[in-house]
């Protein structure tokens, strides 16, 4: 079956080029029946294993799943979580009839500074960077792989060559553990169902721009993602993994945000939709 010409997300086609980097930007769920949603995750692993086997006992031809960012940071088993994450996706690619983009993980803050920290060499002033992100979660990551946070501070103000040892170090690392690297590598902005029906996003949209002109929004914005009052995009519905405000879950008339607060004292939160981008199923791990 011929696929469709991408558009920019206001309907306009794509030029090749263009339309390359947007498949490797967002992915298309194409014939999805139902969609399961995971919020951030925060490297709970234990909570992720739970909802892992709610998720299971649900699953049915037809379905994809989505993970909306944030797996890593704040939580005390980082790398269980990202090991957690291969395998239900083997699980769930196992199925019969299974395709390898039934399974989405999504870019959230917590990725996004992951990414940047392993070229913080090259910024221009890196300890200040550095600690900016150690007080927003990164500290919990680097521990998980046997990284000093405070090595890497001294590392930093030594100077470009020692840090970019120091990072280095990190990625090898990243590399040690089987499959890590490769997720971080895969991680997508946002996805959206071939009908039109659902985008998932990590934090929230900017509703003045397209899709494809969001960027950095995508993870660090969110500010008046309740009051979106049409749909944005033409999309029915727009779901996001992560509430900076940590407001709980909820489901407006265009919008739903399933962050219960997993990671800040709250619980890890799927929920499912339906081709109609109605939600019919939730669990609380």
């Amino acid at each position: 079956m011929a696929q469709a010409a991408p558009t920019d997300g206001a309907g306009a086609s794509l030029p090749p080029t263009a339309a390359m980097l947007e498949r490797e930007r967002f992915v298309t769920l194409r014939r999805a029946r139902r969609v399961w949603a995971v919020a951030a995750v925060h490297g709970d692993a234990e909570r992720l294993e739970r909802l892992h086997d709610e998720i299971a006992a649900r699953f049915a031809p037809g379905d994809r799943l989505v993970y909306l960012g944030n797996h890593l940071g704040y939580g005390a088993d980082v790398c269980g979580t990202v090991d957690a994450l291969l395998a239900f996706r083997r699980r769930v690619l196992a199925r019969p009839g299974a395709g390898a983009c039934d399974v989405v993980f999504l870019r959230g803050a917590q990725e996004e500074m992951w990414s940047k920290l392993l070229q913080i060499h090259l910024a221009l002033n890196p300890p200040e960077i550095l600690e900016w992100m150690l007080g927003r979660g990164v500290g919990a990551t680097l521990a998980a792989y046997g990284v000093s946070p405070q090595r890497g501070l001294a590392r930093a103000r030594a100077g470009a060559v020692e840090l970019a040892r120091w990072t280095g170090e990190l990625r090898a690392r990243i590399q040690a553990r089987p499959g890590h690297l490769a997720l971080m590598s895969a991680l997508r902005r946002a996805a959206f169902t071939d009908d039109g029906a659902l985008l998932f996003v990590h934090a929230g949209v900017d509703a003045s721009r397209p899709l494809a002109a969001q960027g950095d929004a995508l993870w660090w914005g969110g500010g008046g993602f309740d009051a979106i009052d049409h749909p944005f995009g033409g999309f029915r519905r727009v779901v996001r993994g992560f509430d900076r405000g940590h407001d709980g879950f909820r489901v407006g008339p265009f919008t739903a945000t399933i962050d219960g607060g997993c990671g800040f004292g709250g619980p890890l939160c799927a929920a499912c939709f339906d081709d109609r981008a109605r939600l019919i199923d939730r669990i609380d791990a």
